[in-house]
């Protein structure tokens, strides 16, 4: 076996300096020599290393300092900046220290004043002033602060729609809408910055006013609403909150940005003092880009490891409000889009990785791998207070590896994000992940509706742990969900509870609009709202040996009937306290079911739909399943060990096994 080369080391600092060689990590006076003071100029200097020696003679390391590295733009490696199978590069931090790659700038020259009769403090900013400068985020302390909103808690509901009538469809956005007495006014400050966020279905819009009649109670925006903005399917006026008005300020933690005078206040929290604070606001919408050309040239064999990456702005298409599905639109797929990126991207990048790298307080979606990216990892990271989600795997990407990342506290402008979502992208892993703490669906598999031929298949998500995920807000989620027909695609070893939504939905393991060929097995799913298991329509799924225990309203659910066989349903154990066993359509028999262990241990009779147990063996199902106790441990502590004598495991079922599930230290 060859010896593995020892790396070149260039070092980067906060004090070190542009023109030194960056070969030393600190500086020696007797030379005025040292490190590198940006991480621009290390990029270039491999640039002319690599020319100079025509190749490179071996590995890069580029050790980077503990402090913050304030970008005046992103920093963008391409094929010049590729290294080799044998000589990678790699940009990582100097032993334990803490580089901070940050697009944002800190506020200074803060004066105390008052605002609605509140103490305040008070910044200038010229560029915000003069145009150049624009952000809806702040973060102080290093945490993020919302801008000032109403109502204080909770959300408004609209009056009554306008231009669209009980008949018009859900899909059809509006731009008016009529709000109920003191809830919008004509008479707010710098009425065009304020925006209305609108929940509805499984999305939102984000929705700046263009004016209002207060006579008439009415709101015009300057954009379509992604959908009717009435209560789900429902043709009753949905749900909304109001952001950025100047005379709402009057919340400790809250913000307001005067752009019109180029003003910024901040209400301070208690304890925090005009001395000690550190206030950062975005400039940058991305910080970091790895990308090769569309003539072949690909970035090969860069990767980041224990960088810290932080403070983004967001920006939406023009004349867009949001999207659809999975707030996919912060980066935009439409020609031309100018929709905001994620924080790190890579695009037509291959053997390339992020690993072990912190990306917080950031606008939109963490990482995302475009069209042409192959066998990349992302390993190891904490990908956290994100106005979007974690990690996308976008359409023409495929082979990557998504594994042991904690992903948490998304969704912060974007709620209808997803914490891992995989488009029209094949051959991918996602495994060993923390999920928690977002508003719509923790993983989200495939992007094709219906039967027709997708791009999404073999892919394998197993060993996640994904909980605390709707929390009342948007409706029709899941723990896992997926589209479309995904041969070979498996969803094996996850642990999911705890999903909740705000009107239907609320799922563990969601199957929808024509997902096929999808093996579900050797999960635990409890407390779920709608169905630990739900099959909206499909094709031939298998459904082995999971354990779906405390939903709510209907344990397992299937919506549409279909002359085919929608799943099969073998080994499974299904543990309940409240609602029925079945939910949905059931009657027409085109599914297989065998081999499942039922109790309900609130000690209810159990029914299948209108029929008893013995009924139901007559067309056919669980002709070899029971009724009896499963005997676990202490389901209610979310402990599912089987006890000895289980009657489950007389059925053939297999203990499941959770102890590698989340990210392996």
């Amino acid at each position: 076996m060859a010896k593995a080369k020892s790396p070149l080391r260039l070092y980067v600092a906060p004090d070190g300096n542009d023109a030194w060689s960056g070969r030393r990590p600190t500086r020696k006076a007797s030379t005025a020599d040292g490190p590198f003071a940006t991480v621009a100029r290390v990029r270039d200097a491999i640039r002319e290393l690599r020319k100079a020696q025509r190749g490179l003679p071996k590995p890069i390391e580029v050790c980077m300092a503990g402090g913050v590295y304030s970008l005046a733009e992103p920093l963008v490696l391409t094929h010049a900046d590729s290294g080799t199978l044998d000589c990678p590069i790699t940009y990582k931090a100097r032993g334990r220290e803490k580089p901070v790659l940050s697009g944002g700038t800190v506020i200074t020259g803060w004066k105390a004043t008052k605002v609605n009769g509140h103490k305040a403090w008070v910044a200038s900013l010229p560029d915000v002033k003069k145009g150049k400068w624009n952000f809806r985020q702040l973060f102080v302390n290093g945490q993020r602060r919302p801008r000032s909103r109403l109502p204080k808690q909770g959300l408004y509901n609209f009056a009554s729609l306008v231009g669209a009538t009980k008949k018009t469809p859900w899909s059809k956005g509006q731009v008016k809408m009529r709000f109920a007495e003191g809830h919008l006014s004509s008479k707010w400050h710098n009425l065009t910055d304020v925006e209305v966020i609108a929940h509805h279905l499984w999305s939102e819009s984000r929705l700046p006013i263009k004016s209002i009649d207060d006579a008439k109670r009415t709101v015009e925006f300057d954009r379509r609403s992604v959908f009717k903005l009435s209560e789900d399917h429902r043709p009753e006026p949905g749900r909304y909150y109001v952001e950025n008005v100047f005379e709402a300020l009057d919340t400790p933690g809250q913000w307001y940005l005067d752009r019109k005078k180029g003003l910024l206040y901040y209400l301070p929290k208690k304890g925090e003092t005009l001395r000690k604070a550190e206030i950062v606001a975005p400039r940058l919408e991305q910080v970091v880009r790895i990308a090769g050309s569309a003539d072949g040239h690909w970035a090969q064999h860069i990767h980041l490891e224990g960088l810290t990456i932080a403070h983004t702005e967001w920006t939406l298409p023009e004349g867009c409000a949001g999207f659809a599905q999975a707030a996919v639109s912060v980066r935009g797929f439409t020609k031309g889009s100018k929709g905001c990126p994620a924080a790190v991207t890579l695009e037509r990048a291959e053997q390339c990785s992020v690993r072990a790298c912190t990306i917080e307080h950031v606008g939109t979606y963490a990482i995302e791998l475009e069209r042409g990216c192959k066998h990349n990892a992302v390993v190891g990271n904490t990908l956290c207070d994100t106005g979007a989600g974690g990690v996308k795997l976008c359409h023409g990407s495929s082979h990557s590896t998504v594994t042991d990342n904690e992903i948490a506290h998304g969704g912060r402008l974007f709620p209808s994000c997803v914490g891992i979502w995989i488009g029209k992208s094949s051959f991918n892993t996602a495994s060993h992940n923390h999920i928690h703490d977002l508003y719509y669906t923790g993983i989200s598999v495939g992007w094709s509706w219906g039967y027709q031929v997708s791009s999404a298949h073999h892919n394998t998500v197993e060993f996640n742990h994904i909980h605390n995920i709707g929390q009342g807000m948007l409706s029709d989620m899941g723990g896992i969900y997926t589209l479309g027909i995904s041969p070979g695609t498996r969803l094996c070893h996850n642990l999911i509870h705890d999903v909740e939504s705000y009107s239907y939905g609320g799922w563990g393991l969601y199957t929808d609009e024509g997902s096929t060929g999808i093996l579900l097995e050797n999960n635990i799913v409890y407390r779920t709202k709608t169905g630990s298991f739900h099959q909206h329509y499909g094709r031939d799924n298998i459904v082995r040996n999971n354990i779906l225990a405390y939903s709510r309203i209907g344990q397992i659910q299937r919506s549409r009937q279909e002359p085919h066989t929608s799943f099969i349903l073998d080994r499974n154990i299904i543990f309940w306290t409240e609602g029925p066993l079945l939910h949905g359509n059931w009657s027409d028999n085109h599914w297989r079911s065998d081999r499942n262990l039922f109790w309900n241990a609130a000690g209810a009779p159990i029914a299948f739909g209108e029929l008893t147990f013995a009924e139901w063996r007559r067309f056919g199902h669980d002709r070899r399943s029971r009724i009896a106790d499963p005997l676990f441990r202490a389901p209610e502590q979310g402990d599912f060990t089987l006890g000895k004598g289980s009657p489950a495991l007389a059925l053939g079922f297999q203990p499941i096994d959770l102890r590698e599930v989340g990210p392996r230290g």
